[in-house]
């Protein structure tokens, strides 16, 4: 990994040196657009509106209309900003970790202490732990002031980033404040269902389907050019919306039944899968 951005933790009178990693990476197939007729690949320029020139990216700077005039702003304007030349990541509240909303939880960046003595960072790293409290920290990133939720994760001190509190979306569904009444016989079947679905959450047991069968489409369009049969690669095509609509009750019950007879097939399998258990010699007589 690259470090991307490098700075200092500062809470109070402590500072922590610290690099700055992405800490997530996009695993989507790298797709471009061509033109359909001939497959010729579609570039984009960018182009002055003015002279016509196609313009290099190292010439173009940003600008502000307010309608009437523009302003333009130089990486020079940019950097020449307090908070951008700033290099502290503050912490300004250590709050409770329930109290953070998953739904503010933005980009994810990993810290590596930047010292010849990693000791100010494990302090805070076991301080966060102990207390079971999560930093609120503020700092500028890419022209950006950024506030973000400052965690562990292992052994490392993980940076996520958090949207403003006007950058989420207040929201009012009409449909929600109608009285619904709910039987206990449908919350006892709903909460049966629940259980039957209870795990421990592992990650890596789940995968991207849909990019796994992007990738057998291109192997098998590389493969076979214009023999490629959608039906021959991935089976037929069936209707997952289709089927008889039943009522709540019926769905639930049958929802559980369904899911109690899958993990009853798994655990045959993995039974299954046991080397058996080896017998024990009997034990001889004494003569």
């Amino acid at each position: 990994m690259r470090a991307i951005w490098k700075g200092a933790l500062t809470f109070g009178l402590v500072n922590v040196p610290v690099k700055v990693y992405s800490a997530t990476e996009d695993h989507d197939v790298s797709l471009h657009q061509v033109h359909a007729a001939d497959g010729g690949r579609i570039r984009y320029q960018r182009i002055c509106e003015i002279d016509g020139e196609v313009v290099p990216y190292a010439d173009i700077d940003k600008a502000y209309d307010d309608g009437e005039r523009t302003v333009v702003l130089t990486s020079d304007d940019f950097a020449a900003l307090p908070s951008e030349r700033s290099r502290e990541i503050e912490v300004v509240e250590f709050v409770p970790t329930e109290q953070i909303d998953l739904l503010t939880l933005d980009k994810a960046y990993y810290l590596e202490p930047d010292s010849s003595s990693p000791k100010a960072y494990v302090l805070l790293r076991r301080t966060l732990e102990q207390t079971d409290r999560t930093a609120i920290v503020r700092f500028a990133l890419r022209q950006k002031t950024r506030l973000a939720a400052l965690r562990v994760r292992g052994d490392v001190l993980v940076l996520q980033t958090l949207l403003w509190a006007d950058e989420v979306r207040e929201v009012s569904f009409p449909s929600l404040e109608e009285t619904v009444r709910i039987s206990s016989k449908e919350l006892e079947l709903s909460a049966s269902l629940v259980d039957s679905f209870s795990s421990d959450f592992d990650p890596t047991e789940f995968t991207d389907e849909y990019q796994q069968e992007l990738r057998t489409l291109i192997e098998a369009k590389l493969e076979k050019g214009d023999a490629f049969d959608t039906a021959e690669t991935f089976g037929e095509k069936t209707d997952a919306a289709g089927g008889e609509v039943i009522d709540l009750m019926e769905a639930l019950r049958a929802s559980v039944e369904k899911s109690r007879a899958a993990r009853s097939g798994k655990a045959a399998a993995g039974d299954d899968a046991k080397p058996a258990a080896k017998k024990k010699p009997a034990k001889k007589k004494a003569s």
